[in-house]
């Protein structure tokens, strides 16, 4: 009885602690469009190449509630991803990563504390967040 009922708490903790990615694009051409629609914001997502062999990626976001829509614009090289929360949005974390010539960017719907604090590369840079900037369209 101990062990089904502890087995049982490992299993519930494990999946508490675990993001919960409720959706999910991959995009495997220049100008070929991916969108999520989580939470309060619908979110359409592209990219073109840019210098060196940086894609540069255009997400826009466009709150439900008919606000006006923002637009991130950031550079990702091969291997970089990088996540975020948009401003006066505190719904889903936005994750994008970039293997090779494809860019997955999912939303994962469980926030963490630190969600909105800057997101480092693998390599311990800011590169593609330092690139990327968010405004109004």
């Amino acid at each position: 009885m101990i062990r089904k009922t502890l087995s049982a708490s490992v299993l519930a903790a494990l999946f508490l602690a675990a993001p919960a990615f409720a959706e999910e694009a991959t995009i495997g051409r220049p100008i070929e469009a991916g969108s999520l629609h989580e939470g309060h914001l619908d979110m359409v997502v592209y990219y073109v190449p840019a210098d060196g062999d940086l894609l540069e990626v255009t997400a826009t976001f466009a709150p439900k509630t008919g606000d006006d829509p923002q637009r991130v614009v950031m550079g990702l090289a091969d291997g970089d991803s990088v996540a975020f929360s948009m401003p006066g949005h505190r719904g889903p974390l936005y994750a994008f990563s970039r293997s090779g010539e494809e860019v997955t960017v999912s939303s994962e719907t469980d926030m963490r504390a630190d969600a909105n604090a800057p997101t480092r590369l693998a390599d311990g840079s800011l590169r593609a967040a330092g690139i990327a900037s968010v405004g109004p369209m």
